[in-house]
């Protein structure tokens, strides 16, 4: 196992804060384990709503694991959510004028660096605002309660540009069973955080789509308030979905991930 760190003092910063996992921290395999196998998760069939794919080469990965290839210019690989220090991450959504959503299952997506295929977050807690969460008030939820049903490797790793062998960092998908959240048309965002048994992170992985900038308006949460998500230059977007009994029916997981 060889770490090659650019700058010591900074790499001790930066993940001492928690608000983002940076290119500049370090540059090495932290952990230099295989695929191990296909991933565990199968996308929804009852698919209500998805927030944008992060998936950018199927198959391109260690093992035939698909990726998350962060584009030229970025320089995070993700963004702290961790119920440990307090971070959150929100993002937005909108339910269509004439619409009523009766949401069953809240998945979200992240990773804790080093951790293998088997899933080492267990705790997610979400809460639903009415409008921008500075001003805003919930409407579902809570941040107190750990409501993680259960969790499984996505079969995709987040990458550093053309780093396709990379296995640090396999994006677990983080399933919450839910009950009562009926949301009528309007605008909305979801906030989240995670716990973990890793020593790195649990860090939120953005929506990438290959040879696309970055963009959004996604927000997040530290011991400085609240503040706006950047990659680079640009705006975030977070992935999360909605399972309800109205679906977008897919019958895999990759036949979605084909539209990408």
């Amino acid at each position: 196992m060889k770490v090659v760190c650019l700058l010591l003092v900074l790499s001790v910063i930066a993940f001492a804060d928690n608000t983002q996992e940076n290119v500049r921290d370090c540059l090495s395999d932290i952990n230099g384990g295989g695929a191990g196998g296909i991933g565990d998760w199968d996308y929804p069939t009852d698919l209500l709503y998805d927030n944008g794919p992060f998936v950018t080469g199927v198959g391109a990965g260690s093992g035939g694991a698909d990726i998350s290839e962060m584009q030229d210019g970025d320089g995070t690989y993700g963004y702290g959510f961790q119920v440990s220090s307090g971070n959150m991450v929100a993002d937005y959504f909108e339910v269509p004028t004439g619409e009523t959503w009766e949401i069953n299952k809240v998945t979200i997506f992240g990773y804790q660096t080093g951790s293998g295929t088997t899933p080492t977050i267990n705790d997610i807690r979400f809460c639903v605002y009415d409008d921008v969460p500075t001003t805003a008030t919930i409407v579902y939820g809570d941040m107190t309660t750990n409501v993680l049903t259960s969790n499984a490797w996505t079969n995709c790793y987040r990458v550093n540009t053309g780093a396709y062998t990379n296995t640090d960092r396999p994006i677990m998908a983080n399933e919450c069973e839910v009950s009562g959240l009926t949301l009528t048309e309007g605008d909305y965002w979801l906030c989240f955080q995670a716990g973990g048994t890793g020593s790195s992170g649990p860090w939120a992985n953005p929506v990438t789509q290959d040879g696309i900038p970055s963009s959004g308006i996604a927000m997040q949460y530290t011991s400085s308030g609240w503040a706006s998500m950047t990659q680079g230059s640009y705006g975030v977007t977070m992935p999360f979905l909605f399972d309800g009994p109205t679906a977008l029916s897919r019958s895999t997981w990759g036949e979605i991930k084909s539209l990408f």
